[in-house]
Parts: structure tokens; sequence; C-alpha cells
């Protein structure tokens, strides 16, 4: 049987000689056997993949093993790859990197990119970033994408080098041009805040668009901030919540929330408080204080729901208790009046002074007002209690 003339699908590996695409299994396995590390490689990758030969990884290793001791890199690095993932072979890092290394000092630009993330993350040896840096580069320069984008992401954070915002540019705008979004978005975030560049929101915009086209969900949160603001690009709330949108679509919380403020003010969408709710519901679940604090208000005054002061009562306490310093008035203020929550006027005395410490000028006035209507021990129960919630995080206020 002969293989037809087409270039095996090999993912990265082996280019294989026009020759050879015209020779029988039966030659190569001959040519393999008597040695040639191109035609084991083959074999090997034929085995891996199970293109024109029965699925095997044992099989597939015992060949690569044969053109990786010969020198033959590519195989070198697949046999790496084999002791990393325990395909074929029992999982060993050591035997991994073992081979690895051999590839990559003969230049194999994927093990030099696999070596650097086995250093940076600490995978079988100790976490080490000079090391990560070092064989990052090597492959970088050899134009590979991810090797690029951390090579940027190191120099921006100061990982194994000393912080460097103009070189982590240059390395993520390598990254970005080849299409990799993550860098698009962190290359716009530079843009837009003048990092290593000078800002300009016109070129922060352009990063951030090709990177939401792809679909990466916090640039398409970027991207709408942009139009909502107006800043590098013409303001476009309908624009704005287009993005928004799509983040939230992908879960992207932030985006969600300011979903839900476009429904409830009307911003480019027609007003909803009910579709406003349901984003903000959604948010406030999963701890978001000013959603919390937005539905607490929409309950109070019957918006998108009817009206619940011990709606609103829950919810103000969830975002009290991470220190939103509106909702801690406001739940003082129902303790106060005993709506949604049994009047108690320690606990308003609670929130209010916790409100108070944050700057919020109503809350003093009316501790003013309430400590005319308490005894002195009410007083100084209300503010040991106020001194225990401050000092746990707001966790023990009961």
């Amino acid at each position: 049987m002969k293989i037809p003339h087409r270039i095996l699908n090999i993912l990265l590996f082996a280019t294989i000689p026009t020759t050879l695409l015209a020779e029988s299994l039966e030659q190569s396995l001959l040519q393999a056997i008597n040695g040639d590390a191109i035609a084991q490689h083959n074999l090997g990758v034929m085995y891996s993949s199970g293109d024109r030969l029965p699925r095997n990884q044992r099989e597939s290793v015992k060949w690569l093993r044969m053109a990786a001791a010969q020198g033959y890199s590519k195989s070198q690095y697949l046999l790496g790859q084999k002791y990393s993932e325990g395909e074929g072979v029992p999982e060993n890092d050591a035997e991994a990197i073992k081979w690895y290394v051999m590839a990559a000092d003969q230049g194999h630009s994927g093990a030099q990119h696999d070596l650097g993330a086995i250093y940076d993350r600490g995978v079988g040896v100790a976490e080490d970033d000079r090391a990560a840096l070092n064989w990052y580069r090597k492959a970088a320069m050899q134009g590979v994408q991810s090797a690029q984008y951390r090579m940027g992401m190191m120099y921006l954070d100061g990982e194994g080098v000393q912080e460097n915002p103009a070189e982590a540019v240059k390395w993520l705008r390598m990254a970005a041009l080849q299409g990799d979004n993550f860098a698009q978005n962190i290359l716009a975030n530079m843009y837009a805040h003048g990092r290593g560049v000078d800002e300009d929101d016109a070129e922060a915009v352009k990063w951030y668009k090709l990177a939401a086209l792809q679909g990466d969900a916090s640039a398409q949160l970027n991207l709408a901030v942009k139009f909502a603001s107006g800043d590098g690009v013409p303001e476009d709330d309908v624009e704005a919540v287009k993005w928004y949108k799509r983040a939230a679509n992908q879960g992207d919380v932030k985006a969600e929330y300011q979903l839900g403020v476009s429904y409830e003010r009307g911003i480019g969408v027609a007003k909803s408080d009910e579709l406003a709710m349901t984003s903000y519901l959604k948010v406030a679940k999963l701890g978001h204080k000013s959603a919390q604090y937005n539905l607490g208000v929409m309950y109070s005054v019957g918006r998108g729901a009817s009206k619940n002061p011990n709606e609103a009562a829950r919810w103000w306490s969830q975002a009290a208790a991470q220190g939103h310093v509106k909702a801690q008035f406001n739940l003082g203020t129902l303790y106060a009046k005993g709506e949604g929550v049994q009047r108690d006027n320690i606990k308003a005395y609670v929130w209010w002074s916790l409100a108070k410490s944050q700057g919020h000028d109503e809350s003093e006035y009316n501790l003013k007002v309430l400590r005319a209507n308490m005894i002195p021990q009410q007083i100084a129960d209300a503010q040991m209690s106020a001194t225990r919630c401050f000092e746990s995080a707001y966790q023990d206020c009961g």
C-alpha cells in the first residue's frame, strides 16, 4: 500500500521528505530497523497519533527512544512529552526534563518553551524564575508566541529579572502581533495607563478590540469601558453595552454588574429595572458588594420587584459585611426604624459607627441623635460591639 502524497498530520513534529511519502510503510519500517532516525521518529509519531498505524503509545515511545538516542531533537522533545504526560511510560518529571534539555540544547524551540514553563511553575524541579526566563528567552527569540508572552509578563512583574515595563512592552508586542489575545489585552492596558509606553488611548482601543474579537472577556470589558467613557474612541453607549453583554455572557462579573447599571439607568439600552435586577442578582450571589447594595436599594423602594424590607436588609447586610459604607449606613437605619429587622438601637449604633469611621457624614449626625435616646451602658455596649466588628473585618458584628 502506497502512502498518499500529502504532508502527514504530525503537528509540529518531523517534516517527512517527499521521497518517504512515496514509500510503503514496510519500506519505512525497514529503514527504521536499519537505524534511520527520521524513519524511527515518523513511526513513533504515527503510532502516537494513530495515523496509518494502530494507536499504540508504548510502541510510539519505543521508536521515539531509538531516534532520540541518536540525537534527533524532535524525538527527544516528544519523548520528553511522553514522560511529562505519562503516555506509553510512567509519568516521570525528571526523565521528561532530561530529554527536554537534550532537545533544547540543540535549539528545539518547543523544548525550550516547555523547560521555561517547568521552571516557571516548579514542576519536578524547584521553582526558578531566572532559569524560566533563560529558556523562555531562547524560545521567544525563535518566535514562540507563548514564550514571548511570558517574557513580557516576567519583565512586567519583575520575575527573575528587574522590573522593566518598556522591555515588557517589546515582548508583549511580539506575541500580540502573532495574535496572542492575552498579550493584546495586556499591551492595551500598558497603552491605556502609559506604562512602558506613552499613554495612548487610541492604541489601547486597537489592541483591546483585537483581543475582544477573539473572545477575550477581559478585553471585551475593557473595550466596553472605553466606549462608555469615550477615551480613544467616540463615546458610544450602545457599543459599550454590546461588549458588556459579550463579556457578561462569558461570566465576567464586572461586565455583568455594568450591564445591570446600564439597564437600571437606561444608558445605551432601554431602561429596565427587571433586567437590572437580574444582572445584579447574578453577581450579588457571587459576592459583588455594589450589586448587593443596589439590590437592597431596589427592594427597599420596590423597583424591579415588590417592595421588601426583609430582602433589602438581607442584601445590605452582605454588602455591609464587605465594608460597603452606604450599605452600612442603610443597615443602621433599618435597625433604628425596625424595618426588615427587629428594632435594635445597639446594632443601629454599630453600623452607623462603622459607616462614620469611613467618613460617612450623615452617620455622624444620626449617632448624635441616637445617643440622646440611649443610656450610658447601652452606648458602652454598642461601642464595644462596633470595635469587635471593625477588628474582625465586619465578620463578628452580632
